[in-house]
C-alpha cells in the first residue's frame, strides 16, 4: 500500500536507477551538506555533478546556502557522494519528500551517512562557531517520516536506541579537533520552523536535555536508520538560541557565522573521509 504521494511520484528506486546508469557502483559513504558546510567542496575532486531537478522525484532546494546538487567526488582518498543542500519540512514538503534523497542514497548502496546542519546553541557553555557532534536527538517536529504505509521491505517499528553510530561519531569529533574546531557533544532538538523559537521554548528544551536546536536532520536520521544506514551528524552552532542571544535572531546571522567557520568545517569532513579511506 502506498500514500497518494508515493503512488503518483517517482520513487527512490527509480531515482537510484537513473543515477546508477550514469555513475555506476556508488560509494558507500555519503555526506549531506547543510548551511556552512559547502567549503568542503574546495577539497573535493568533483567527477560528476547532477542538479536535483535532473533526478526523477528529487525535490528542489530553495533556501540560501543550499545549492541543490548531487556530486560524485573524491574526498582525500575516499570516493563519496555529496548532497550539496537539502529541503526542509518548513518549505512545505511532506517528510516523504524531505527524506527522499536519503532513501535514494540507500537504494544506490550507500551504507554510511554523515549529516550536517546549522543550529542554535542552547547549552550555556556553547558559543557561536562551536561544532557539536550529535549524541542523540529529540523530535519536536510534530511528524515522523515513517508515518503511514510501511515502505517496501522495511519494518513498522524502528529502534532508535543508538540512532547515531558511536564509532563514526567519535571519528567525526576527532576530525573536528584535528581541523582546529571547538568540538562539543550533545543532544539536538528538531522543530518544524520556520519561525525561530521563543525564549520560553528554549528554557523548556534545556530542561529536556537539548544542547542545540534546529529545523532539519532528524527526519533524515530516522529514514536512514529505517534503511539500515549508519549515521553520524554534526551541527555548526551558528547562533545562540532565543533568550541567550544579545539581539534578534536572523538567517543572515546563521549565514555569516557559517561563512566564518566554513573553511575549517570543510577540513573536518576531509579528515573524516581520509580516516575512512585509510581503512
Amino acid at each position: 500500500m502506498q500514500t497518494p504521494e508515493k503512488a503518483s511520484a517517482p520513487g527512490p528506486e527509480l531515482a537510484a536507477a537513473h543515477l546508477r546508469e550514469r555513475i555506476g557502483p556508488a560509494p558507500s559513504l555519503a555526506l549531506v551538506l547543510g548551511s556552512g558546510f559547502a567549503p568542503v567542496l574546495s577539497h573535493a575532486r568533483i567527477q560528476q555533478r547532477f542538479d536535483y531537478s535532473e533526478i526523477p522525484g528529487f525535490p528542489v532546494a530553495t533556501i540560501t546556502g543550499h545549492a541543490g546538487q548531487l556530486l560524485v567526488a573524491q574526498l582525500g582518498s575516499r570516493p563519496v557522494l555529496i548532497l550539496s543542500g537539502r529541503v526542509h519540512y518548513y518549505e512545505g514538503h511532506s517528510l516523504d519528500r524531505v527524506t527522499f534523497a536519503v532513501r535514494t542514497l540507500a537504494a544506490l548502496g550507500v551504507r554510511q551517512l554523515v549529516l550536517t546542519n546549522a543550529a542554535g546553541g542552547i547549552c550555556p557553555e556553547f558559543a557561536k562557531g562551536d561544532f557539536m557532534v550529535l549524541t542523540d536527538h529529540i523530535n519536536f517536529m510534530g511528524a515522523n517520516p515513517l508515518r503511514g504505509p510501511v515502505w517496501p521491505g522495511r519494518e513498522r517499528f524502528i529502534d532508535l536506541t543508538q540512532a547515531y553510530d558511536l564509532e563514526m561519531s567519535e571519528r567525526l569529533f576527532q576530525s573536528g579537533e584535528k581541523a582546529g574546531l571547538k568540538m562539543r557533544r550533545g543532544v539536538y532538538l528538531a522543530v518544524s520552523g520556520p519561525s525561530y523559537e521563543t525564549p520560553a521554548e528554549i528554557r523548556a528544551f534545556a530542561r529536556l536535555g537539548a544542547a542545540a536546536v534546529g529545523m532539519s536532520t532528524v527526519p533524515e536520521t530516522i529514514a536512514a536508520r529505517d534503511c539500515g544506514l549508519k549515521v553520524a551528524a554534526v551541527s555548526c552552532i551558528t547562533n545562540l538560541a532565543a533568550g541567550r542571544s544579545e539581539g534578534p535572531l536572523s538567517h543572515q546571522e546563521v549565514m555569516d557565522t557559517a561563512d566564518l567557520t566554513g573553511r575549517l568545517a570543510g577540513k573536518m569532513l576531509l579528515y573524516f573521509a581520509e580516516a575512512y579511506g585509510s581503512e
